[in-house]
């Protein structure tokens, strides 16, 4: 069987990580401990641009589950969320057409969101329309988390949507029922399943017509625009190691860090990271590389900056040298960018 890529490759957002990081905070918990070994901090979950792999979102999710106390969490968590929380998705399903067409879009975009379930939608014989959730690493302690953090979620945006009337037929769940079902009851307002072959949250099909009075294809338009610009200024999918890497240099970048200074901080050796980095097809003077340029191209955005001080920032005490770099890595002189 092939390996889904996204279980080792950095590509999934932070977002359920920011969320329990930020709930930790309220509740006096260190959330430090959950990222050991993994060259990630609670810091950095919550920046925008961060990546992890599903292994590593799911193994920093067990710990987080034994830390905060609360046996719903995932309900707790699915109860913050609204339309807002989505960014430019969450805009496009709020300006589409119909509910139909929010699904559409939601479904088709949500990995952008840091899901850790994948979903599908499918229409049922009976006037049904199911929404289906599989986790790609089964996980048995987690995915009740995963389900309750999900359904909730999804629930909260559609009622945001369409109203606050709005209740599932039935909902689904490949686990036994935990202790706090009534929780779950008071929630969906609905017919519940434990022990169920799958994890599905069922509606009434007819749902599926409800237009958007606010509707203007104007705005749609734009919304799904810029989602599919920042979609596309997505970084491409990195290793867990060369996500690591990446972060340790933009950390210190204008300290021109060495290989030695990143292995450390990683918890390796240097011959073991340059090893690991070569089985990927990479190495660090690449990664160092690529990490200064793209920092360069937005630093030079900036015109009150000096090409010199846009080189000192990433790692260049002396600007001719800078200039030389930039020249290799773009084609173009930092002036003639600039110029452009």
């Amino acid at each position: 069987m092939i390996e889904d890529p996204r279980l080792s490759a950095a590509v999934l957002p932070t977002n359920i990580l920011c969320t329990l990081v930020q709930l930790a905070q309220e509740r006096g918990i260190d959330a430090g401990a959950w990222f050991a070994g993994y060259a990630l901090s609670p810091g950095d979950v919550c920046d925008p641009s961060a990546r992890v792999s599903y292994r590593q979102a799911i193994a920093i999710v067990r710990r987080a589950l034994a830390d905060l106390p609360d046996p719903d969490l995932g309900l707790v968590l699915g109860r913050r969320q609204d339309i807002g929380n989505f960014g430019l998705l969450g805009l496009a399903m709020k300006t589409a057409r119909s509910f139909l067409d929010a699904i559409g879009i939601g479904i088709a975009h949500q990995r952008a969101t840091g899901a850790l379930l994948d979903l599908h939608v499918e229409s049922l014989s009976s006037g049904e329309l199911a929404l289906f959730a599989r986790a790609p690493l089964h996980d048995a302690a987690v995915l009740p988390f995963l389900c309750e953090e999900m359904f909730s979620s999804v629930l909260a945006v559609a009622r945001e949507l369409v109203g606050p009337a709005l209740r599932p037929l039935r909902l689904e769940l490949a686990y036994a029922a935990p202790a706090h079902v009534g929780d779950y009851r008071e929630l969906f307002g609905c017919e519940l399943r434990f022990g169920s072959t799958h994890n599905c949250l069922v509606v009434d099909a007819q749902v599926l017509d409800l237009p958007f009075p606010n509707y203007n294809p104007v705005t749609s338009r734009q919304a799904l625009a810029a989602l599919q610009r920042e979609l596309q200024a997505a970084p491409p999918a990195r290793s867990e190691t060369v996500a690591a890497v990446e972060r340790q240099l933009r950390l210190r970048l204008s300290q021109n860090p060495r290989l030695l200074d990143v292995a450390v901080s990683l918890c390796r050796s240097e011959r073991t990271l340059r090893r690991q980095l070569a089985g990927e097809g990479e190495s660090f003077t690449l990664i160092h590389d690529r990490v200064r340029c793209e920092r360069a191209l937005e630093l030079l955005r900036d015109r009150r900056l000096s090409v010199a001080q846009v080189g000192s920032q990433v790692g260049f005490g002396d600007v001719r040298e800078f200039r030389r770099a930039f020249k290799r890595w773009t084609g173009r002189t930092p002036t003639e960018l600039r110029e452009a």
